[in-house]
C-alpha cells in the first residue's frame, strides 16, 4: 500500500465528499503521512470493519489450535517508563499541560500474523494494513450523520472482576477528573467545525469483552450541528479535530510538545485517526488497541492519562494491562 502526504489525504477527502463517493481514510498521530481508497469495499490490500460494514472476507484467517498459539509480553523497564513520567510530571508542575496521554511500546512473543488477529477481533472497529500493523479499536473518533456530528470520547478503564467496578471507577477521583478535561477538550474541538455543542451523555460505561475476561470503560457523548455543504468539508472537518483529544490532552499545543520529549519516538499509526464513508454517513475510530510490526519485532502500543495526581507505578501496569487480544472467552498463553 502507498501511502501518500496527510495533506493529500484532506484534500481527496474534501473531493469524494463533494461527489458523495464512498471512501476509506487514515492518518498517522503526527499528520504527516496516510492512505486514501476510493471504493473500498471492492478492494482487499487494506482490510476493515467500521461500524458493521467490512470488506473483509468471511471465514478467513481464524483455523487453528488455540492452544498452540503464544501471546507473551517483553514489557518496558518500569525505570525507563519512570524517566517517561518524570518529564510528563514537570510539565504538569509547571502548568503547560492538565493532562497528558503517554504512550509506551511492548515487544511481543506471538506466533499469531496480523491477519489472524485481525480475522479473530471482536471489535467495532478493525483495520489491517500488511506487513505494517493491525488495530482493533473500541474507540469511536466521530461520526456524521444527517448533518449532525457526534464523537464519544474514552478515558476510564477497570477489570469488570473487581468488585463493585462500576461505582469504583466512576467515583474515582483521578479518573473523573481526567474525563472531564477530556469531555471539555472535545467539546472545544467540536465548537471549531461545528454549531449548538452539546454533551448529551456523561460519564456511562461500555463493556468490553477481552481474552483475559471483561473490561469496562467510561464514555461520554458530545454532539454539534453542521452547516452548509458538510460534503464538500469532510476533510477539513476530521483534520481540524486533529490529534484526537483523547490521547493527546489538554491544552493540546503544549501538551504534544511535552508528548515528544517524553516518549522521544513517533507514535506513527498509533493514535491516529481512520474512517469510512459511504456516500452519505461518515463514521470513524482512534487507532489504539495496535499492534505493529518494525524490523520483524512486534509490538503492542498502549497508554494512559497521565494528571498531577497520577502514581507512576499505577500508571505503568495500567498500560500493560491494556495489552490485550480481543478475543472473547478464548485463551491465549
Amino acid at each position: 500500500m502507498n501511502m501518500i502526504a496527510a495533506n493529500e489525504v484532506r484534500v481527496c477527502m474534501n473531493e469524494a465528499g463533494a461527489r458523495r463517493q464512498p471512501f476509506l481514510f487514515g492518518v498517522d498521530f503526527e499528520l504527516s503521512e496516510g492512505f486514501f481508497v476510493l471504493d473500498p469495499l471492492g478492494q482487499q490490500e487494506i482490510l476493515f470493519e467500521v461500524g458493521g460494514v467490512s470488506n473483509s472476507p468471511m471465514g478467513e484467517g481464524i483455523s487453528g489450535v488455540l492452544s498452540e498459539k503464544m501471546f507473551s509480553m517483553n514489557p518496558m523497564a518500569y525505570e525507563v517508563y519512570r524517566e517517561k513520567f518524570a518529564v510528563v510530571r514537570e510539565g504538569l508542575a509547571c502548568g503547560d499541560s492538565f493532562l497528558l496521554n503517554l504512550t509506551v511500546a511492548t515487544g511481543l512473543d506471538t506466533n499469531w500474523t496480523l491477519e489472524e488477529i485481525f480475522h479473530r477481533a471482536q471489535s467495532p472497529y478493525r483495520l489491517l494494513v500488511p506487513g505494517r500493523f493491525v488495530c482493533f479499536s473500541p474507540e469511536i473518533f466521530v461520526r456524521m450523520d444527517e448533518g449532525m456530528i457526534s464523537s464519544y470520547p474514552m478515558k476510564g478503564t477497570i477489570d469488570a472482576s473487581v468488585p463493585d467496578a462500576e461505582r469504583v471507577i466512576l467515583e474515582d477521583y483521578k479518573e473523573r477528573s481526567e474525563h472531564n478535561t477530556i469531555v471539555d477538550l472535545i467539546r472545544n474541538d467540536l465548537n471549531r467545525v461545528a454549531e449548538r455543542v452539546d454533551v448529551k451523555r456523561f460519564r456511562y460505561i461500555d463493556r468490553l469483552r477481552v481474552s483475559r475476561g471483561e473490561i469496562l470503560q467510561v464514555s461520554s457523548e458530545v454532539t454539534g450541528r453542521l452547516t452548509g455543504d458538510y460534503y464538500s468539508r469532510l476533510g477539513e472537518i476530521v483534520f481540524g479535530m486533529l490529534p484526537a483529544g483523547s490521547i493527546s490532552g489538554a491544552p493540546k499545543p503544549s501538551t504534544l510538545r511535552i508528548i515528544t520529549q517524553a516518549e522521544r519516538e513517533r507514535r506513527g499509526f498509533y493514535t491516529g485517526v481512520f474512517g469510512y464513508f459511504d456516500g452519505k454517513k461518515l463514521d470513524s475510530a482512534v487507532m489504539i488497541r495496535y499492534i505493529e510490526v518494525r524490523d520483524g519485532w512486534y509490538y503492542f502500543r498502549s497508554g494512559g492519562g497521565i494528571t498531577i495526581n497520577s502514581d507512576c507505578r499505577t500508571e505503568y501496569e495500567e498500560v500493560l494491562a491494556k495489552v490485550y487480544l480481543p478475543f472473547g472467552n478464548e485463551r491465549s498463553k
